[in-house]
This record gives structure tokens, sequence and C-alpha cells, in this order.
């Protein structure tokens, strides 16, 4: 059986992408994530791996295009202005269908905002992480194991659909230490790299990695088909868990660290007579809409519960569709909510159904 390791989460996730076979990380050191370069720093060298302080995140994000397009697993990290400055380069990397790992330890914002921890870059990482028509596969770990598990799901999926894949943390689970589990990974069938530009020894064509298309027919009919596997992806990929939902009056919507805190407030409600229960997605894109629907069918209320003045609510309230009220309650700025304000925020809505 593998043993426990007690492990902060940003060197957890660090040691989860080497053993997914992550030999080329490049970065750039900003709080709250800083010690997953520090960890890359210092293990890279020690197996024949690449690790590069480039001089920018800009540079960095653009390096792991270039180790992208040669087929290797590339991964980069930092948190939200970091975030924002590799957003161009994203697009490039989806646009040339490359996979590739990137890790957001969200901070507080807008600008430089703080060092503690937010949910804000929500609507930046499924909705506009750069220009034109594509998306990302974005995965919430709420628990320093899951940053590990994660992690390792992020590149095989990255590379199973040719995918740039993000893991949305923040600073609150890059900075706890929780014990974790290194497990033995069963080992699925990814596609071979055959369009990687890793030298072709004159056995076949020059592979040729691009993203510029001049003629709009053939730019629309490359997205069109990308489109295609996203559909796929929205099918097969979607990942959520739920909690006490079955007869629940209320359902309280949360994802990433602040579940834990929405767990403990439940739980407080629930000892108090109210039927609550938790939706937590787990894939922020694809977005589990199927299942808030169907328990939009039985609940009475929902409530959306984030460090952010509300980014996810509005997902949630495209999936209940005016079946019944979503609610919102959240703290910003790196404020992190108490179980017993979200409490008290449940006993405020179901006090009004009743």
């Amino acid at each position: 059986m593998a043993e426990k390791v007690l492990m902060k989460g940003n060197e957890a996730v660090a040691e989860a992408a080497i053993r997914s076979g992550c030999r080329h990380y490049f970065g750039y050191p900003i709080t709250p994530q800083t010690e997953v370069a520090a960890y890359m720093a210092k293990v890279m060298p020690k197996i024949g791996g690449v690790f590069l302080q480039a001089e920018s995140e800009i540079a960095a994000i653009n390096m792991v295009l270039g180790a992208s397009s040669a087929g290797a697993r590339a991964m980069t990290s930092s948190s939200s202005p970091g975030i924002s400055l590799k957003c161009e380069t994203i697009s490039y990397i989806a646009a040339s269908d490359l996979p590739c790992v990137i890790l957001n330890v969200q901070r507080g914002g807008p600008g430089l905002g703080g060092i503690q921890p937010s949910q804000a870059d929500y609507w930046q990482a499924t909705k506009a992480p750069g220009h034109g028509d594509f998306h990302l596969i974005v995965l919430a770990p709420s628990s320093v194991q899951e940053m590990v598990d994660l992690c390792m799901d992020a590149f095989d999926l990255s590379d199973l659909y040719r995918i740039p894949a993000l893991i949305l943390a923040d600073g609150l689970l890059g900075q706890m230490m929780e014990p974790v589990v290194f497990k033995q990974r069963k080992k699925i069938s990814l596609p071979e790299k055959k369009w990687a530009t890793n030298g072709h020894n004159n056995k076949r064509e020059h592979n040729i990695i691009n993203s510029l298309y001049l003629t709009p027919e053939i730019l629309e009919k490359t997205v069109l088909e990308r489109f295609k596997r996203y559909d796929i992806i929205n099918e097969k990929e979607v990942r959520f868990e739920e909690t006490n939902t079955n007869d629940a009056e209320i359902i309280v919507v949360a994802y990433g660290a602040c579940v834990r805190i929405v767990n403990s407030a439940v739980k407080m409600a629930r000892e108090k007579g109210i039927k609550a229960g938790i939706i937590r997605p787990i894939t922020l894109w694809p977005f589990p809409n199927k299942i808030i629907e169907k328990r939009a069918k039985t609940a009475k209320a929902f409530l959306t519960t984030e460090m952010s003045m509300g980014q996810m609510v509005d997902d949630v309230r495209l999936a209940v569709n005016g079946e019944k009220p979503v609610h919102f309650y959240g703290r910003t700025g790196g404020v992190i909510p108490t179980p017993i304000e979200i409490l008290e925020q449940i006993e405020k809505i179901i006090g009004g159904l009743r």
C-alpha cells in the first residue's frame, strides 16, 4: 500500500507532475505558488528534466508552447496576475491543438490585489482564457490529495484530447499541508503524438505547428472541427460530487477550497433540521449542467458560495434555467467565508420559503 506523505499543496502538485512524466517546467516566481517552481528547480536536474526560470510569465508560457510542439509533457504555474500575462499564448496553444498543463494558484485581485486566497479567476478560466473561440479543460481540486490526483489526470486528458488543461486552485490549497498518497495509476491508452515537431529522419513529411489561417473558410472549418472535440469532452469528462441532494430543500453549489467550508455549514444545517445538500463541480469546464438541471426539479432553492463577487453563479443560473431561485453568497479580496456565515444564508433562504 502506498505510503502517506505530509506535503504542502504546491509541492505535492509539483511532485505529481513529475510522476506524470513531466520533464519540462517553465515558470516565474509569484506568491502564493512560488513553491511549485522552487520544488521543480530542486528536483528536475536530478532526474534529467528541464527547469527554467524564464525572464517573464510571457516567456515561460511560450517555452511551454515550444516544448509541447516537440511532443514533450510540459507545464507552467503561476498565480492570478501571471496567468493574465500568459493568456495570449494560451490562445496560441489551444489554436495549435497542443497539450500542456497550467496551474493557477489564485490570489485576490483585480490587479496585483493581495496574496490571500481567491476564486475570482473563474470567468477567466472558463470563459476567456485568451482571445478567440476555444476552451480549456478546467479542473478544480478541493484538497491537497486532489491537487495530486487532478494534476495527473490533467496531463492524460490534455494528451488525449490535444487541449490545454488548467488546474484552478487557490492560495489556501497551495499553502496548506495535508497527508497525500501518490497512488499507482492505471495506464490509459493515449494517442501517439504523430503531429510533433521532433524530427522526421526522412521517414515522413515535415510537421508544422501553426495557428495562422489566412483563409476565413479554412479557419472556420478548423474551429468547427475543434468544437466537435469539445462536444465529446462535454459528453465524457464532466466530473462532480453530490452530498445529501436526494432529499435536499436547498442545495449549495461550491467548488475548490470553498466547498470545505460549505461542508461544515451544511452539516450544521442538517443538525438544525434543515435539509441541505451540496453539489461540487470538479470540472469547471465542462460544467456539470445536467446534474444541476436534475436537482432543480426537486430542490426548492440553490445557494452558490464562492470566494469572489459571484462568477460560477452565472453558470448555476443557466443550468437551473429559472426553475428555482438561485442565491449567492461570497467574500472577496482574499477574505474567506466562515461556516457560520454560510449557515446564516441557508437559514435565511429556507425561512423565506416556509
